[in-house]
């Protein structure tokens, strides 16, 4: 007897609680890497923070590149994500709990490469995860719930810097509470229904056709790599960026600012994602998102007041939350080889680490010497040759 429609969709339980599980990621590592990491390095590096700080920077890329692959492909191997899930999660709280022990600077920067490499040990396999179990026509609904990830990191970092909440060595038991309580309830609740033919190799799936083509992968990696740049970017200078346009506005502001485009960004993402599942354009808010984010990114290089900074801003983070939203989940659709998922989502990682090692190269060759603008208007060009990638990308409609 054939399935029902409701049997070839995943349940909406499952769904919510990956989300939850997803988010826990961001809430691991935003309060951390923005707030207490910084203030450790300057106790522990003194005048050298800043230079420290960069190292801990590179040497945490790499250690998240090389995990995500690493641990992507064993779990391919292995054909199983929740015990890698569940074992990076035991070593993200530990090592979590030991940084405050940590008394010299080559003691933290080992710990931070550890800590990285067990948090993609979640991360690699947990992505995975979702392609093995989320048909397609409900990818779009996933990359929605997904924009709560980067909300949920925001919102955790305002929770652990509550005035006379915890201290702030406590600050990280309170963030490894919170990790656990996002991710544990998919590794003991999560029953999702079995799709063997998302995980079927691909051969057995294409037939004579062979595995996928790879050129839409290739479209989307390069695409993402784009758009994480100019994201990347404005995530490590927006704090001088609105001081350079208004030095009296209090860091409380520019806070609540960031916060708000990722809140914006959930209900926006979830009506994109449930109109691409219904209509069958999975590329096209992405198109959409991509080229309203570069329109952000002029209006700040063009912005003559605070206010007009402001809701430029707004419009680029809003938009580029969405689209990294959708596309991370819309990538899962056009991965060559599904036995090889993890692993392949690993090296779509590099598009969150890579630039990281781009981003300064651009703004100390730009900014001292033509100021903010002459940078956002090259990122808004990056990112509208995003736009020509994924506009220009076939169409690929779901199976009948």
């Amino acid at each position: 007897m054939a399935d029902t429609g409701v049997s070839r969709r995943q349940s909406l339980r499952f769904l919510l609680l990956y989300a939850l599980a997803s988010a826990g990621g961001a809430i691991a590592y935003v309060p951390f890497l923005t707030i207490w990491l910084p203030a450790r390095m300057s106790g522990l590096a003194g005048a050298a923070d800043v230079q420290s700080l960069g190292y801990v920077t590179f040497f945490g890329a790499v250690a998240a590149s090389i995990g995500g692959i690493v641990f992507g492909w064993l779990s391919d191997r292995t054909q199983g994500r929740r015990s890698w899930v569940a074992a990076g999660l035991v070593l993200t709280i530990g090592l979590l709990i030991a940084m405050p022990q940590a008394d010299d600077v080559t003691t933290l920067v080992g710990l931070i490469v550890a800590w990285q490499l067990a948090l993609n040990m979640i991360l690699g396999p947990l992505a995975a995860w979702a392609g093995d179990c989320v048909p397609d026509d409900q990818k779009g609904l996933l990359g929605g719930l997904l924009a709560f990830s980067p909300a949920l990191g925001a919102w955790s970092g305002a929770l652990v810097t509550l005035p006379g909440l915890v201290s702030a060595n406590d600050r990280l038991v309170l963030i490894a509470a919170l990790v656990a309580a996002a991710v544990l309830p998919v590794l003991l609740f999560g029953r999702p229904r079995a799709f063997p033919e998302l995980s079927a190799p691909a051969s057995a799936v294409a037939g004579d056709r062979g595995v996928r083509p790879t050129g839409p992968a290739v479209r989307m990696w390069l695409a993402r790599l784009l758009v994480q740049i100019a994201e990347a970017a404005l995530f490590a200078y927006l704090y001088f960026w609105f001081r350079s346009i208004d030095p009296d506005m209090h860091d409380n502001e520019k806070a609540r600012i960031f916060s708000l485009a990722l809140t914006l960004a959930v209900p926006i993402a979830l009506t994109a994602g449930r109109w691409a599942d219904r209509h069958d354009r999975p590329f096209r808010p992405l198109v959409f998102a991509a080229g309203i984010s570069a329109v952000g990114m002029v209006g700040m290089a063009l912005s003559a007041t605070p206010d007009l900074a402001k809701a430029s801003y707004l419009v680029f983070g809003i938009a580029t939350t969405v689209f990294l939203s959708l596309h991370t989940s819309q990538t899962l659709r056009i991965l060559p080889r599904p036995e090889r998922r993890a692993r392949d989502l690993g090296i779509f990682n590099l598009t969150n680490t890579v630039p990281s090692l781009i981003m300064p190269w651009l703004t100390i060759s730009l900014v001292p010497g033509f100021g903010f603008d002459a940078l956002f208007l090259l990122l808004a060009a990056l990112t509208s040759v995003a736009v020509l990638l994924l506009a220009t990308m076939p169409r690929l409609s779901r199976p009948a």
